[in-house]
């Protein structure tokens, strides 16, 4: 039981310093290619499910200054820029601060149509309200990105860990 109680732990310990040494860089670059690919769908007018909400969002957030056509084309350019930034690893702060920004105008519909975005106020989101509702997860993904942006990263042994933290 000993042996296959340690043959667990190396096996776990290796799992594990996998993930550390590559799983903010997965992160990374799954976040950019759904940025990338809902940026992309948006230039093609009806294949994106955000369009009409979006549109209609920045309309409200512009007071009516940008016209849809053109308010669909600056998010996904907007949305794509985040995309290959992000997959590329290209001027993080700068990509990060365009993904929380988006992210600030991707969850006010909760606020400005809240009949759109759900059926039962405030715990049935409509499908709308679910894809506006997930962005909590790419808010957070971005964070955690985010907090190696200044040559950070993810320690899998804990020792090393508690020491790098007291060493603060």
């Amino acid at each position: 039981m000993k042996a296959l109680r340690a043959g667990f732990d190396r096996i776990d310990k290796r799992i594990t310093r996998w993930m550390a040494r590559y799983g903010v860089l997965l992160l990374r670059v799954s976040l950019g290619v759904v940025f990338l690919w809902f940026g992309i769908l948006k230039f093609f007018p009806g294949l994106s499910p955000a369009q009409g909400l979006a549109t209609q969002t920045i309309d409200t957030l512009t007071m009516g200054r940008l016209s849809p056509g053109v308010s669909i084309v600056l998010l996904a350019a907007w949305e794509s820029l985040i995309g290959v930034g992000l997959i590329l690893g290209l001027f993080m702060r700068v990509t990060l601060l365009l993904l929380f920004v988006q992210m600030l105008g991707a969850i006010t519909p909760l606020f400005l149509y809240p009949t759109q975005v759900f059926t039962h106020i405030p715990y049935a989101p409509t499908l709308e309200g679910q894809y506006i509702i997930k962005n909590i997860v790419l808010i957070s993904a971005g964070i955690v990105i985010g907090a190696t942006v200044r040559g950070g990263r993810l320690v899998s042994d804990p020792d090393a860990a508690r020491g790098a933290s007291s060493a603060h």
